[in-house]
């Protein structure tokens, strides 16, 4: 009677593992992205792009303003991420969103702490989206919030060692009347001003497209 009790818990035991590692699969091909995700995603991912540059360009161009390049950045493309969020709900789009923005700060000969910086931030706010599952507007807001922060990567660097960051950037060929102007307006608030000012306007931008949006998240299955 035993040796039975042992072998159908053995046999129980070998065929749960056998649902698990189904279930495991399933999920898995579930969670990958097709092809019309994919281009959804590329849309989304440029449109983000192009929010961030026009609202945070202008702030890049002046170097007094140049710090503020995040808050900016953070201004428009709340709605856009949401939306995106709220239409491929799965592990991917937010990463490849910032890996986009990554390879354009490269390419460009931005500030390696830039590229690195969108890099950790997009990651980062994916890990947060997906502890909701990509179903919480609240979270995908805090999502938003971490993506932005991302942007603030090349100055945190400066801070971190102003000297070599002019050096490199010496090197990539910007003008040092644009670096001597950019340096001369540093004083102690400026690197909380700029983490607080984008956590601040990502929230807002956020928030707004929460309520722009509000039916298609619903029809989407997020809640608040």
């Amino acid at each position: 009677m035993n040796i039975n009790y042992q072998l159908i818990n053995l046999i129980m035991k070998l065929l749960m593992k056998r649902i698990m590692l189904y279930s495991n699969k399933k999920n898995i091909k579930k969670q990958s992205l097709t092809v019309k995700e994919l281009i959804t995603v590329g849309i989304f991912s440029a449109l983000i792009f192009l929010c961030i540059a026009l609202s945070g360009g202008p702030f890049a161009m002046f170097p007094a303003l140049t710090f503020y390049y995040p808050v900016g950045a953070a201004l428009l493309a709340g709605p856009v991420y949401l939306l995106l969020v709220a239409k491929v709900p799965k592990s991917g789009p937010i990463f490849i969103a910032g890996l986009l923005m990554a390879t354009f700060c490269y390419v460009t000969g931005m500030h390696i702490g830039m590229t690195i910086g969108y890099l950790i931030g997009s990651i980062l706010a994916e890990l947060v989206a997906w502890i909701r599952r990509y179903k919480s507007i609240k979270i995908n807001i805090l999502s938003y919030v971490v993506f932005c922060l991302g942007g603030t990567g090349s100055y945190i660097a400066y801070f971190i060692n102003p000297q070599a960051w002019i050096s490199r950037m010496l090197e990539k060929g910007t003008p040092l009347e644009y670096l001597d102007t950019m340096t001369a307006s540093v004083n102690q608030w400026v690197l909380v001003t700029m983490v607080a000012g984008t956590i601040l306007v990502a929230l807002i931008s956020g928030f707004i497209g929460s309520k722009l949006l509000k039916k298609q998240f619903e029809k989407a299955g997020i809640t608040s």
